[in-house]
């Protein structure tokens, strides 16, 4: 058993490797995610690749980057390869539609404009993360820190138009000051509760100013790999 598969609760490690498996001819690029998800699905992989596995990967993610490198896994930037093959992730909440909530990590606007680029997102969790309507998880919103106060009574306005009322929370870190994303910008996390029209609220977060992106993962993912402790389910998008 590899180090990084005994962190892992049974059904966990069997998610990650699942989504492992290859999927499609042996040269890939892949993009890994910027969570803990993708932490674990990086360590895999840098098994698969010193094992012969042609891959290279764009990450997310300062913090993925930096796991890539150290455990040999051949990066490239979105510019330098703009179509990627495959994106893996994981998701704070998923629905039957396999529309996602994300941005727990803080890496929301990156992970969606390399999954937007990729031909497949295959997200990867434990069946904790499926949900019969998305909500319960705070709803990260990527804000610029200008003019912080008009944007998040924007975001709760959105919110509430979309029948999903509810604050929206600056994101703080460890130190109490602004949680800052790779990308220098806020977040705030709107406490929805229960979203029951995603692409309304997408829409209108969408056409909010001062909004760079948000956490509403919409017709992206193909595939969800949900471990639990029955074993590991695979839900392909309909």
């Amino acid at each position: 058993m590899s180090p990084c598969l005994a962190l892992l609760p049974p059904h966990k490690r069997a998610t990650r490797r699942d989504a492992c498996r290859d999927r499609s001819p042996k040269a890939r690029r892949r993009r890994p995610g910027g969570g803990s998800t993708a932490r674990h699905f990086v360590e895999l992989l840098a098994e698969r690749v010193r094992a012969g596995l042609r891959v290279i990967a764009v990450a997310t993610s300062e913090a993925t980057r930096s796991d890539a490198q150290r455990l040999g896994v051949p990066l490239t930037t979105l510019d330098e390869t703009p179509q990627l093959d495959l994106t893996v992730d994981g998701a704070d909440e998923i629905a039957p539609d396999l529309s996602l909530i994300k941005g727990g990590g803080g890496a929301l606007l990156r992970e969606k404009i390399v999954a937007s680029a990729s031909s497949r997102l295959i997200v990867i969790a434990d069946e904790s993360k499926w949900v019969p309507t998305l909500g319960r998880f705070p709803l990260p919103v990527e804000v610029a820190p200008f003019g912080l106060a008009a944007t998040r009574r924007k975001v709760e306005a959105a919110a509430a138009a979309a029948g999903c009322p509810g604050p929206a929370l600056l994101r703080r870190g460890r130190d109490g000051h602004a949680f800052v994303t790779d990308s220098g910008h806020w977040i705030l996390d709107a406490s929805c509760e229960r979203i029951p029209d995603p692409k309304s609220l997408a829409d209108r977060l969408d056409a909010t100013a001062g909004v760079l992106e948000h956490g509403l993962f919409i017709g992206l993912a193909h595939t969800a790999v949900l471990a639990g402790s029955s074993g590991v389910r695979v839900v392909e998008r309909s």
